[in-house]
C-alpha cells in the first residue's frame, strides 16, 4: 500500500515495488492520478489497483487498509508518502487554518495510516512500514514551520512504533529526502530552492526513482536488521 502515489515519490515507489512483484494498492486524494499510475504499472506487466484516499479521514483509511490486507498474502509493505507543504510564510504570519491543514495531512495522515496498517500487518505475520519524513525534520527552513513540525512528528511516530511492534515482526523506518524533482517542488515560487541547492554537495535535485530505490531496499529482506532509523537521501546536505 502506497499513499500519495499519484505522482512524485509515491508514484515512483508504487512502480518500483510492483517491479519487485508486489501487488500494489495505489492510493491518493487525486483519484485520476492514482488510476493513471496503476494503469501504467499494469501495462508494464505489474499488478496494481487504484483507490482514492484522503489520509485525514481515519474511516476511509481503515477501509482502504482492509482492502489492501485482502490482496495477495496480506499487507506486508506500506509506504506513507502523502503530504503537502502549505504556504511559505514565517510563523508570525502563518494562517492558523493552514497550519492545522498541514499537520492533518503530514502528521495525522501518517498516524491514521499506521494505526490501521500495523494490526493488518501483524495479522499477515509482519512486514515493513516506511514513512516519508524530510530534511526539514532535521534542519530549520524559513517558511516551512508547519511542514518541519509535522515531519519531525513523523520521526517520533516511526521510532515509537518500531520499538512497540518489533516483537510482531514489523519494522518501521523513515526516509528524509532533500530536494526531489516532484510536482510539489516544481510548484514552488521561482528561486525558492536555490539557496538550498547551493548547500547540497552533489549540486542537484534527486530523482523520485532514486528515493524509491532506497525505500524498496528498506522494505526488503536485505534490510531485515533495520528498524526505527531515519535515512537521509539529500545529496549530502545534512553532512554540513
Amino acid at each position: 500500500m502506497v499513499t500519495g502515489a499519484a505522482s512524485g515519490i509515491g508514484a515512483a515507489c508504487a512502480r518500483r515495488l510492483a517491479a519487485e512483484g508486489a501487488v500494489v494498492l495505489v492510493t491518493d486524494l487525486d483519484a485520476d492520478g492514482a488510476a493513471r499510475v496503476a494503469e501504467e504499472i499494469t501495462a508494464d506487466g505489474g499488478r496494481a489497483l487504484a483507490r482514492r484516499l484522503d489520509v485525514t479521514d481515519p474511516e476511509a483509511v481503515e477501509r482502504v487498509v482492509a482492502e489492501a490486507a485482502g490482496l495477495g498474502g496480506g499487507l506486508r509493505v506500506a509506504v506513507n508518502s502523502a503530504g503537502i507543504d502549505g504556504p511559505l510564510l514565517p510563523l508570525g504570519e502563518f494562517p492558523l487554518a493552514e497550519f492545522d491543514t498541514v499537520l492533518k495531512v503530514d502528521l495525522y495522515g501518517v498516524f491514521h495510516s499506521m494505526r490501521y496498517q500495523i494490526p493488518a500487518m501483524a495479522a499477515a505475520g509482519g512486514g515493513a512500514i516506511v514513512n516519508l519524513a524530510s530534511i526539514a525534520a532535521h534542519s530549520g527552513f524559513s517558511g516551512y514551520g508547519a511542514y518541519s513540525a509535522a515531519k519531525r512528528g513523523v520521526l517520533a511516530l516511526t521510532r515509537t512504533a518500531a520499538r512497540e511492534y518489533a516483537g510482531s515482526g514489523i519494522r518501521v523506518l523513515s526516509v528524509s529526502p532533500g530536494v526531489v524533482d516532484t510536482p510539489m517542488v516544481a510548484a514552488l515560487p521561482p528561486g525558492a530552492t536555490d539557496a538550498l541547492l547551493d548547500a547540497v554537495p552533489l549540486r542537484r535535485t534527486a530523482r523520485p526513482e532514486e528515493v524509491a530505490e532506497l525505500i524498496a531496499f528498506l522494505a526488503s529482506d536485505e534490510a531485515a536488521y533495520l528498524t526505527g532509523s531515519d535515512h537521509a537521501i539529500d545529496g549530502g546536505y545534512l553532512a554540513k
